[in-house]
């Protein structure tokens, strides 16, 4: 395991003028929720998502040598045109990893991003975001420190990337990944995002995730402020040691492939998620009238037909739907016929697990 001042270099082998690199890296959805934060990005609970393949955020930076190396220079451009409004955010970014990468004063950066869901879907974007962002920065320094390894090359970048946002270390490599320390878990840290190392039966491969755009305007309360209330939160401890249980159940599920068991830690962990809003001071909710609706409809469908299909939230409205790819025919067309109704502008997305970031040429 490496810790952070592994990931502070001494010094670069090489030197490059300039040129430039492109990454893709996914967003992802959490089974366990990480809610509450220390310092520094450390998780106050361990966290495991699924990593999704069609919902991802490609971007490419170029670079060129600059003379001045006193401050930060970039331009960033998303989907092609200037985005000033982005600017301080990956400002702020920069300043947290200068210290893990020194090289960042001695370039002028063009960053240049695009997501391949629609923006403001009420996606979460900066996980990926920020993972693809890592990613390319990784590639420079290892372009510098051509005897990088392989391990420490996808670490440092889960690591980065976790600066940036606390989710996006889960976006890096993997299907199914684990961020935060769980004693069972070998190799899990605060630090950055680990494949998970147990079994998964082969219950979950493929496992499927269609995305119900519930509402797609911006959140009243944003995650940053959520995670920040659960520091005097009445139940926080409670729900920390909560989230270590429900995570060492899902080591047993995944490897016995009990899809009921999925179903019941997955859904409440969502529903707990939510609760800690509402429970809060102050108090608020992120939930819709057409969030309770589709709940409430996936409940129904699934006691009626024994589909094992549930749900999953992130801090937001919309719902993810997660099923096996083996009952995908049946559960699309009740999406189709009776979910699609309570999306806005009966918007949805289909995903499935994937792989995690992807180096572009």
């Amino acid at each position: 395991m490496f810790s952070a001042n592994d990931f502070i270099p001494t010094t670069y082998s090489h030197t490059i003028e300039g040129g430039s690199f492109q990454w893709s890296a996914p967003s992802n959805i959490a089974l366990v929720k990480y809610w509450g934060k220390k310092d520094n990005q450390i998780p106050a609970n361990p966290s495991v998502s699924f990593t999704l393949n069609n919902c991802k955020t490609i971007t490419k930076l170029a670079f060129a040598k600059k003379e001045n190396q006193d401050t930060f220079s970039f331009d960033l451009l998303f989907e092609g045109k200037p985005k000033e409004d982005f600017k301080p955010k990956i400002q702020k970014f920069l300043e947290r990893i200068e210290i893990y990468l020194p090289l960042l004063k001695s370039y002028h950066f063009t960053i240049d991003t695009q997501n391949t869901f629609p923006h403001s879907s009420g996606i979460a974007s900066s996980a990926s975001g920020m993972a693809a962002l890592a990613m390319n920065f990784m590639s420079l320094e290892k372009a510098l420190n051509p005897e990088m390894t392989e391990e420490y090359f996808y670490q440092k970048a889960s690591f980065l990337a976790r600066l940036g946002s606390g989710s996006a270390c889960r976006s890096v490599k993997g299907s199914v990944v684990v961020w935060g320390n769980q004693d069972n878990i070998k190799g899990s840290s605060d630090l950055y995002g680990v494949e998970f190392p147990n079994a998964i039966h082969e219950n979950f491969n493929n496992f499927q995730d269609t995305i119900l755009l519930v509402d797609k305007g911006e959140k009243q309360v944003s995650s940053t402020v959520g995670h920040d209330l659960m520091h005097n939160h009445p139940y926080a401890e409670k729900r920390f040691t909560q989230a270590h249980e429900n995570l060492d159940k899902l080591i047993a599920i995944f490897k016995s492939g009990d899809l009921e068991e999925f179903i019941k830690v997955v859904e409440s962990e969502a529903l707990t998620l939510h609760a800690m809003m509402m429970t809060s001071m102050p108090y608020y909710i992120l939930m819709k009238p057409n969030t309770l609706q589709i709940i409430n409809a996936i409940w129904k469908f699934r006691n009626d037909t024994q589909i094992p299909v549930c749900f999953t939230l992130d801090a937001g409205a919309n719902v993810h739907v997660l099923y096996p790819e083996n009952v995908s025919a049946a559960v699309l067309q009740f999406i189709k016929d009776e979910l699609v109704g309570f999306c806005q502008n009966g918007q949805y997305i289909c995903d499935e697990i994937g792989r995690g970031s992807n180096k572009l040429d």
